[in-house]
């Protein structure tokens, strides 16, 4: 449930004249409150709202005794938010009713008539331990959508990959800003994890953030988070990437991505460690490592003047190039047989195993999809293979292309002819994604969505696969 930015207090009492003596005490410290009259209207306003603490009355006009109406509207509000710390009052002195009350979940509980200072303590300590939680579990919750499902099996087993494997030992421990380079599907995803894996900062969040899915018009909001109000759909407050992140790594994939009008903005937060939420003038501080990915020519890019020359110098204070499958001869079959089986589990199709015909035709092949597009043929044949031994005639190296080769577009579905245009559009332009969009007539978005219905890119993340 949304919280407001000031702390807000819902206050469930019969009687007007506490309501209102409770409101002005609260307001001399800076403290909102919304005050109602009986259990119906307190579950009312908060189904409509959140509040930071509830200060309820265990005694109404029904029943000014038992506390049966007080405890049940305490259980309704524990349903309806359980992270709301609920504070009860009774005017009868009665301890074994206040304390039956903290047994089903009430936070503490205030004697009528109250001390002031008692009561602002108990308020502002459950608002503090309530706020506390809330931002653990939302930190949590956003982590664990950006983190996805954790490291993928890593595979290194040929000498190119031997050297990037030694250059990542070396780098990881210190706290430089790394540029991972190499083409799309190689792997880059996976060695940004390896280098947060082998960090001092191993232990904190490892958030990833995919350049190339972030539209102009919310960079800002998705950055740097936003606060409530900050623009028409800001209902609620908006953690921003950087914040998640501090104390850890963040990972910014498909970087030459970044609009131009952007860039001061990024470069800012990286040079001084400062940012502001949309909509709001506190300046906050974070401390994240950065790891960067783009398979783009960013030196072209910065003499073109699409990139900032400040911000490429920000990025690649150490640069490690990952080579393309191709010249991963030693890790192919290896990669092919862990993908197999990972989609065999995942299709119910188990036994299925390569054929000595199979391990051939793989390494014989360009791999110009690299990992990726290994793991998609590998797919594939899990889902395809009529035996449990996958021969090289059931891989299907090259659908589009072949079907291009043979007769042309009209001899393609529209669906292959869309894959191949897209394709040879990133081709064309050695992956940079906003220049491929251009090119085809669509947004950068849009080819997104095309990507993954393709084939082409991970829904999730672009280069999250196996190294």
């Amino acid at each position: 449930m949304a919280r407001e930015t000031n702390p807000t207090v819902l206050l469930a009492d019969d009687q007007a004249d506490v309501r209102e003596a409770l409101r002005l005490l609260l307001k001399s410290e800076g403290i909102a409150s919304t005050g109602v009259d009986g259990p119906a209207g307190a579950l009312d306003e908060a189904r409509r709202r959140g509040f930071d603490v509830a200060l309820i009355d265990l005694n109404y006009t029904r029943d000014t005794t038992s506390g049966a109406e007080g405890m049940g509207l305490l259980e309704r509000l524990r349903q309806l938010d359980p992270e709301l710390p609920v504070v009860v009052m009774t005017a009868w002195g009665n301890v074994p009713l206040a304390v039956e009350a903290m047994r089903r979940g009430a936070a503490d509980f205030i004697e009528k008539p109250w001390d002031n200072a008692r009561l602002l303590g108990v308020l502002r300590t459950q608002m503090a331990l309530a706020r506390s939680v809330r931002r653990q579990h939302r930190l949590e919750a956003e982590n664990a959508l950006l983190r996805g499902e954790g490291d993928a099996e890593f595979i290194a087993e040929s000498a190119a990959m031997q050297r990037v494997m030694a250059l990542v030992a070396r780098v990881a421990p210190s706290d430089a800003n790394v540029l991972v380079l190499g083409e799309n599907g190689t792997g880059k995803g996976v060695i940004a994890q390896r280098i947060h894996a082998l960090s001092a900062r191993a232990a904190q969040p490892f958030v990833k953030v995919n350049m190339g899915g972030i539209a102009e018009t919310v960079f800002e909001s998705e950055m740097f988070g936003h606060v409530r109000g900050a623009f028409t759909d800001a209902k609620s407050e908006r953690i921003g990437r950087f914040e998640l992140a501090d104390g850890g790594t963040l990972f910014l994939d498909e970087v030459g991505n970044v609009p131009a009008s952007q860039q001061p903005k990024l470069l800012r937060v990286l040079e001084d460690g400062e940012f502001e939420r949309l909509g709001s003038s506190r300046t906050q501080r974070t401390d994240v490592r950065l790891v960067s990915a783009t398979n783009a020519d960013l030196a072209a890019d910065v003499a073109a003047g699409r990139f900032r020359r400040d911000l490429l110098y920000r990025l690649n204070t150490l640069e490690i190039v990952l080579p393309p499958l191709r010249e991963r001869g030693d890790d192919i079959v290896p990669l092919a047989r862990v993908a197999l089986a990972r989609s065999a589990q995942r299709y119910g199709r188990h036994g299925l195993r390569l054929a000595p015909s199979a391990e051939r035709a793989l390494q014989a092949y360009a791999w110009p999809g690299n990992v990726r597009e290994l793991g998609h043929l590998m797919e594939r044949a899990a889902l395809l293979a009529e035996h449990d031994e996958v021969g090289a005639a059931a891989l299907a190296f090259g659908r589009t292309e072949s079907a291009s080769a043979e007769g042309g577009f009209e001899q393609m579905t529209l669906e292959q002819a869309e894959g191949w245009l897209v394709r040879r559009a990133l081709d064309r332009f050695d992956g940079n994604l906003l220049r491929a969009a251009d090119a085809l007539g669509i947004t950068r978005q849009a080819l997104y969505r095309r990507l993954e219905k393709h084939g082409l890119r991970d829904p999730a993340d672009a280069d999250d696969d196996d190294a």
